[in-house]
């Protein structure tokens, strides 16, 4: 993500309730079976497309999982008034705050939402997200060649899909910008199904008109009593077409609210190189690990492209520590690398690791995230 410093005009596409087929009965019935799980989020959502960052944590339909050393709250899919209903980033588990050992690792990184901005803009002191990118923690995007499934196909009004969101309309423009909202036309069907430290989600999803079709699962869990999460997707290929897609995690890392600076340190299993360095008054590259050179403030910003990994899944390896904290996180997945992008303004923190897919009709495509907290490992 790049900073955006100017306003755009409102969207005039955002989906109203009628507009959808999203089986909000389905999020319901399993709400009605909670069991262990904790409904901590109350039908209270605004025409922003996210809530505020003030906003109270249960103004928005959300779950509390816990295993002993984390506690996280997860933010559910709502058409009508979840807490994101942008339509860049996968709706199912958006963790909207996790503590643990005395932490808070994820949280706002803006300070209020306003639907006319496109991406984020600075506002005197205060950063404004637009309602596709104010949203939180370590969260997911697809895209299809910069786009979604079938947008370059689709004539101008025309549908395609979005993982993660539903079918959309593609604008009169004929160009996509995941910075603007898209008219949902079939938000599909949700299926929740929560646990004491777990939520699973489903995302059914068919466009018989372009032939893409998709049952989207994903599964947040804690790992027994250890400081460990643990994201895992399955993508089963329901339509006619083959699934090709790139997919990434932002990890939008808002440790404690601390600005992002030298006290942070961001660490990989190879040597690293930059794309294009990033500014060298504000952060260097050297061997395995970035280091910031300066506390970032105002619009000071952090954006490059790492190289340097392998087709080893091995390479999906990091640390992000802050050693004035006394805490860091661990980030491993288990398929290949493909793209690697480091993006740091002053609020937050976020490693970007690609991975590309491609399932077939009938086909099957898996791939895990596990993210462990705790305190930066000891130096030699």
């Amino acid at each position: 993500m790049k900073p955006q410093e100017t306003h755009s005009p409102a969207s005039d596409a955002h989906p109203s309730a009628e507009a959808t087929t999203t089986d909000r009965r389905t999020v319901m019935a399993g709400l009605a079976g909670l069991g262990a799980g904790r409904l901590v989020g109350a039908a209270l959502g605004g025409a922003s497309g996210a809530p505020p960052a003030a906003a109270a944590p249960a103004a928005w339909p959300a779950l509390e999982i816990t295993n002993g050393p984390i506690r996280a709250q997860l933010a559910l899919p709502d058409r009508e008034k979840g807490y994101y209903r942008g339509t860049r980033f996968d709706w199912t588990g958006v963790i909207t705050s996790l503590e643990c050992e005395g932490h808070r690792y994820y949280g706002p990184w803006f300070d209020r939402t306003d639907p006319s901005v496109r991406d984020f803009i600075y506002d005197g002191q205060e950063i404004v997200a637009g309602a596709c990118s104010a949203v939180t923690g370590p969260v997911d995007e697809f895209s299809t060649r910069g786009a979604g499934l079938g947008f370059e196909a689709a004539k101008p009004g025309g549908l395609f899909l979005k993982i993660g969101v539903g079918v959309l309309r593609k604008p009169d423009s004929g160009r996509y910008d995941p910075f603007t909202l898209s008219e949902i036309v079939d938000g599909g069907r949700w299926d929740v199904r929560p646990g004491k430290d777990r939520i699973g989600f489903t995302h059914e999803v068919a466009d018989p008109g372009s032939g893409y079709a998709y049952r989207y699962e994903k599964r947040v869990r804690l790992s027994g009593d250890r400081p460990e999460l643990v994201l895992e997707h399955t993508l089963h290929n329901t339509g006619a077409l083959p699934i090709e897609s790139e997919t990434y995690n932002h990890n939008f890392l808002v440790l404690d609210r601390q600005p992002t600076g030298p006290d942070f340190e961001v660490r990989a299993p190879f040597a690293l190189r930059a794309q294009r360095p990033p500014d060298p008054s504000l952060a260097e590259i050297a061997g395995t690990t970035v280091r910031y050179r300066k506390t970032l403030v105002e619009r000071d910003t952090v954006y490059t492209g790492l190289e340097g990994f392998s087709d080893s899944p091995r390479d999906y390896d990091f640390h992000i520590e802050n050693r004035k904290l006394g805490a860091a996180v661990r980030v491993r997945g288990d398929r290949p690398l493909v793209r690697l992008a480091l993006w740091s303004i002053r609020s937050t923190l976020c490693l970007e690791p690609f991975l590309r897919l491609r399932v077939e009709p009938g086909g099957t495509f898996r791939w895990t995230y596990r993210y462990e907290y705790g305190r930066p490992a000891a130096r030699s």
